[in-house]
C-alpha cells in the first residue's frame, strides 16, 4: 500500500509545478497530467535520448512526470472548461501553476472551483501571488533564485567573480516541496471535518525563506552575509574548508570539532597517521580536549583561546586532508565523529554505495526505448508505506480516453470540437 493510495490529483501541465504531481505520484496519488493540444513545452526541453529530438524522448519531461496519467484537454475550451470541472468534481487536490488570472478569465475562479467543489484542494503557485503590485511580473527559475535571496548567498570568497545560481531548476522546485506539504497540510484539515480550501504559493517567498540566515540577519539587526567558498554565508569571512587531496579529489573539511571528545578524537586521528609533529597547532588541539565543555563560538574572534582552539580544529582537517585520498578523508573523518564530504559529480554520487544501498537506483520500463531505464529513486523511505514509480512519463494523450470515461465524460463530441487535439 502506497501512503497516498486513494488520492486523487489533477495537474494542469506547467513547468513550474511538474515536481509537485511527481513527488504526490511516487507516493502513491492518481496524478492526472493535463495538457493542452499539442502539449506542454516541457516536452520539447533538452537532452533528448540519444540527441534525438522528439517530444516522447525528453529527459527532463520523463524525469518530472513519472506515476502520472496523461491527457490532452482544452481546458480554455468552453467544452474543455465542462470537462476539466468534471474531472475536478472527483479529485481531492487540483495542482496548477497559471499566471494570476488566467483560471478567472476561463471561468475557473474560486466560486467555480473551491466554492462548488467543497472537497477540492485548490494548490496554486505563482511566482509572487496571486496580490500585490508584483503579480503579473514575469519570472524564471533564475530570477526567482537572484530576487529571492539564495543567489546572493551561492558563489566564491572571490567577490569579483559574480554569484552563481544553483542547477537543477531549484527556484521551481523549492516552491514544489511548499505545494506539497500545504497540499498535505490541507488534506488533513479536510479529513478532519474540515472543507477543501484554495492554497497559494508565492515562489518568490518561498526561496527567500530558504536563505538560512540571511534573510534573518538583516531583519533582525540590517546585517548583510557574504557569499563563501563552499561555506555558509555569513557576515565575517570564515576559514576556507574546501581542499584539494592527494589524488587530486575535493573534499569539504565540513564542520570542524567544538566538544573536548571532537578534539580528542580528531588529536588520536592526526596521531595515527603520524602527522602530529609536523602541525605545530596540534598543541590547541590538546588544549580543546582538555576543556570542560563545548566551545562557545560567539567568542571566536573576541576570546584569543577560543580562536585558536577552534582555528587548530579546522587547521587540522586541512592538513590531513593534504596528506591523504579523498576517500581515505572521508573514511577517517566518520570513525571520528565528524561530518565532511567529498565533492561529487551528480553521477558520482549516483553511483555510491550508500545510495545504492537505500534504493535510490530504480528500473523503470521505458516502451519508446524497449528496455529499462535507471531513475533516481526516493528521497524518503516510509516504515509502513511503499514508494514507487509506478509507470513512466505518459506519452501525449495516452489516457485521455481512460481519464475522460472514468469520469463520465462523453469523448465524441470533445474530439469533435477539437478539444481534445487532433486524432
Amino acid at each position: 500500500m502506497s501512503a497516498l493510495a486513494g488520492i486523487r490529483v489533477v495537474e494542469l501541465a506547467h513547468e513550474r509545478m511538474a515536481f509537485a504531481g511527481k513527488l504526490l505520484g511516487d507516493m502513491g496519488a492518481d496524478v492526472v497530467l493535463v495538457e493542452p493540444p499539442g502539449g506542454c513545452p516541457m516536452r520539447r526541453c533538452e537532452p533528448f535520448v540519444d540527441d534525438v529530438p522528439d517530444p516522447e524522448r525528453s529527459l527532463t519531461w520523463w524525469h518530472y512526470h513519472t506515476s502520472k496519467r496523461g491527457a490532452v484537454l482544452d481546458w480554455r475550451h468552453p467544452d474543455g472548461r465542462a470537462a476539466l470541472r468534471a474531472l475536478l468534481a472527483r479529485a481531492d487536490i487540483l495542482l496548477e501553476a497559471e499566471d494570476p488570472g488566467v483560471l478567472a478569465e476561463n471561468g475557473c475562479d474560486d466560486t467555480a472551483l473551491t466554492g462548488a467543489l467543497p472537497r477540492l484542494v485548490h494548490v496554486s503557485m505563482t511566482p509572487f501571488g496571486p496580490t500585490g503590485e508584483r503579480r503579473h511580473e514575469l519570472a524564471t527559475d533564475l530570477t526567482l533564485l537572484a530576487g529571492a535571496g539564495p543567489v546572493w548567498s551561492c558563489g566564491y570568497d572571490d567577490h569579483d567573480l559574480p554569484p552563481i545560481r544553483g542547477g537543477g531548476g531549484q527556484g521551481y522546485a523549492i516552491g514544489c516541496h511548499y505545494a506539497v506539504l500545504s497540499a498535505l497540510t490541507a488534506l488533513l484539515h479536510r479529513e478532519l471535518g474540515g472543507r477543501g480550501q484554495r492554497v497559494d504559493v508565492s515562489m518568490h517567498a518561498a526561496a527567500n525563506v530558504t536563505t538560512e540566515m540571511g534573510s534573518y540577519c538583516w531583519l533582525v539587526h540590517r546585517g548583510t552575509v557574504q557569499r563563501q567558498t563552499g561555506r555558509h554565508a555569513n557576515e565575517m569571512m570564515s576559514m576556507p574548508s574546501q581542499m584539494r587531496c592527494t589524488d587530486g579529489r575535493y573534499v569539504n573539511t565540513g564542520l570542524p570539532p567544538r566538544t573536548p571528545q571532537e578534539f580528542g578524537r580528531l588529536l588520536a586521528w592526526l596521531r595515527a597517521l603520524g602527522l602530529e609533529e609536523e602541525l605545530p597547532e596540534a598543541v590547541f588541539l590538546q588544549m580543546g580536549a582538555e576543556r570542560h565543555g563545548r566551545i562557545d563560538l560567539s567568542k571566536i574572534g573576541s576570546d584569543d583561546e577560543v580562536t585558536a582552539i577552534f582555528g587548530a580544529g579546522r587547521e587540522a582537517l586541512t592538513f590531513i586532508a593534504s596528506r591523504v585520498t579523498a576517500q581515505e578523508f572521508f573514511l577517517g573523518a566518520q570513525k571520528v565523529g565528524l561530518p565532511v564530504g567529498v565533492i561529487y559529480s551528480p553521477e558520482e554520487a549516483f553511483e555510491d554505495p550508500h545510495f545504492v544501498a537505500r534504493g535510490m537506483q530504480v528500473e523503470v520500463e521505458q516502451p519508446q526505448l524497449g528496455r529499462t531505464v535507471r531513475y533516481p529513486g526516493p528521497p524518503y523511505a516510509f516504515e509502513k508505506t511503499r514508494w514507487t514509480i509506478s509507470r513512466p512519463a505518459p506519452t501525449l494523450g495516452q489516457h485521455t480516453e481512460e481519464v475522460l470515461a472514468e469520469a463520465g465524460i462523453d469523448v465524441a463530441p470533445l474530439r469533435a470540437s477539437g478539444v481534445l487535439g487532433r486524432s
